[in-house]
């Protein structure tokens, strides 16, 4: 299994290369910087890196609206700089993927600039153009995430485009074959470069209704989750034709025969759609996507029955694909945050790490998450992401979670030399690189030595899993592969507590993880606060997966 592709049960570390590290004191991280600490990623014990947006930019969205898909932004580095973190990359047995947007440009790609120029330039229909109604207003109601119609008018050409994110990012027309063949033969450019995977950013975004039907309305109830507040109007809508069109099979089944060209490489797409569960299990059949992912573990429910229905719907569905999970990315408030509310950092931390790393599939871990670090809590006139300063204060945007990485304690936390295009959160100090590395009880610590004993347990990596019905706040499951059982059990709250396993005979702990580890006596389990239990089980000893965990309460952890 692991020699037939990299990519399963992997775990990828994300890097967003403007908070990473910066070398030449412009106050931004860069190619380089991320060269220079691969050993420290190396170390952390995981098995890939996905580097965020590098490519020349207007940076409108930091990097997601590219104006040249095959070059490097001079605030980045330089091809030359990415061809050597490559090869470092390589050489210290990481494989390396890369952000791919093929759904929008930026407005100053030279596709676009022709595009927008006449209605018979040679790529007039490239972009995704339509006229005004009667009244003047947009073709219909569709939305932009970012507030506001998804319809910006161009004067040039006397008609509107369609901008499902900023109005300085216009979606392609993918139903012109032209446009597909370019994007493929950019995706071409960078694996003909030897990377091994790209993630593809809101890659159920390509197609759009060629009627351009208006979305229906959605309940004010249903105005929740998918990776957006409940005040953005784009909540208000069902959004069945500006994006998750039926169309899109067709070119992910080209962009995958693309991909088989090459050797062990991966394509791994975000998807958040109307039923982003149902989406993910059919973008991975069929021979598309390698693995998908979506916002449903980046939401704010932390109860085990969330997560246990939420996996378990997937795996109902998905048949044939592999799954990718995140809890943390660029584009959510940091974990700790969001799930941790202020509990204790390091054990909550090193629980979360587990969980996520324990559930079938491969992973996604935001820069940081191996720190413990939380959400920075940055004033108005300190925010640069576009999202947050249009809907403040209600929804502070994404700042929070990109603000730079802390390797040392000093003024700029060994980040740069500079001033930092975000501050410096005063409290992430105190969980700088430098601060952990020698205290053997640190996130970090307790993240490596996880990430390492993974790396010896096939059944994590590659096994099936199986539920085990219980209350909260315990998660339990079995992980089996090849004759080999595994019990993951999760006290997702800070309160010990004693749980009757559900186990005949043969359950032997399993130790070397590092992490605060249950104990068994006579058929009961204690559970410290978010403490967990791994135990090595005979394929008959789980008594039914529909078989309850029964507990009480002990004290306060």
């Amino acid at each position: 299994m692991s020699d037939a592709c990299w990519w399963r049960g992997a775990v990828i570390y994300q890097i967003y290369p403007r908070s990473f590290l910066d070398t030449n004191a412009d106050g931004v991280g860069d190619l380089p910087g991320i060269i220079d600490r691969l050993d420290y990623v190396a170390s952390l014990g995981v098995d890939a890196i996905w580097i965020s947006p590098f490519f020349k930019s207007p940076m409108a969205d930091f990097g997601y609206d590219i104006a040249d898909y095959r070059d490097v932004d001079p605030l980045f580095g330089t091809l030359a700089d990415f061809d050597r973190l490559l090869a470092k990359a390589h050489g210290l047995g990481l494989k390396v993927m890369i952000d791919q947007v093929l759904s929008h440009t930026s407005v100053e790609h030279a596709w676009f600039r022709e595009s927008r120029e006449s209605r018979d330039n040679a790529r007039a229909d490239w972009y995704v153009w339509a006229d005004a109604r009667d009244d003047g207003s947009p073709p219909n109601n569709w939305l932009s995430l970012f507030g506001g119609s998804a319809w910006q008018w161009e004067p040039r050409r006397g008609q509107y485009y369609l901008h499902n994110f900023l109005a300085a990012q216009p979606d392609l027309n993918f139903h012109h074959p032209q446009v597909r063949a370019a994007i493929l033969d950019s995706v071409r450019f960078w694996l003909d470069k030897g990377v091994d995977g790209v993630r593809l950013d809101a890659i159920n975004f390509c197609f759009h209704d060629r009627q351009l039907r208006d979305n229906p309305p959605k309940p004010k109830e249903k105005r929740i989750g998918r990776g957006f507040s409940a005040d953005n109007p784009y909540a208000f809508q069902y959004h069945y034709y500006n994006n998750t069109q039926p169309e899109n099979l067709a070119f992910l089944g080209e962009l995958r025969a693309l991909m088989d060209g090459y050797t062990d490489v991966a394509a791994l797409g975000e998807i958040s759609s109307e039923d982003s569960l149902a989406t993910m299990a059919e973008y991975t059949q069929h021979h598309r996507l390698h693995m998908g992912y979506s916002f449903e573990l980046l939401t704010d429910d932390f109860s085990a029955g969330y997560i246990r229905d939420t996996v378990q719907t997937l795996e109902s569905q998905m048949t044939e694909g592999w799954p990718c999970w995140a809890i943390s990315n660029h584009d959510v408030e940091r974990v700790l945050s969001r799930w941790g509310k202020g509990k204790p950092v390091v054990p909550l931390a090193n629980l979360l790490t587990a969980l996520v790393c324990s559930l079938r599939g491969s992973v996604c871990i935001y820069q940081g998450e191996e720190l413990g670090l939380t959400e920075a809590d940055l004033p108005f006139d300190a925010l640069r992401d576009p999202y947050g300063i249009a809907f403040w204060p209600q929804f502070k945007g994404r700042d929070g979670c990109r603000t730079p990485m802390p390797w040392s304690d000093s003024a700029n936390a060994g980040f740069s030399d500079g001033t930092p295009w975000l501050p410096v959160a005063e409290e992430h100090r105190a969980s700088a690189v430098s601060r952990q590395e020698g205290d053997s009880h640190s996130v970090l610590n307790g993240f490596r030595a996880f990430m390492h004993w993974r790396q010896s347990q096939p059944a994590l990596r590659w096994g099936d899993i199986q539920f085990i019905e219980m209350a909260e706040p315990v998660l339990a499951f079995t992980r089996s592969f090849q004759g080999e059982t595994l019990l993951a059990v999760f006290n997702l709250a800070d309160a010990t507590i004693d749980i009757c396993v559900p186990v005949n005979g043969f359950a032997e702990a399993l130790s070397g993880h590092g992490l605060l580890q249950g104990t068994l006596h006579d058929g009961q389990l204690r559970l410290p606060g978010y403490g967990l239990w791994f135990a090595s089980l005979q394929p008959s000893d789980i008594r039914g997966a529909t078989s309850s965990f029964h507990h009480t309460t002990v004290e306060r952890g």
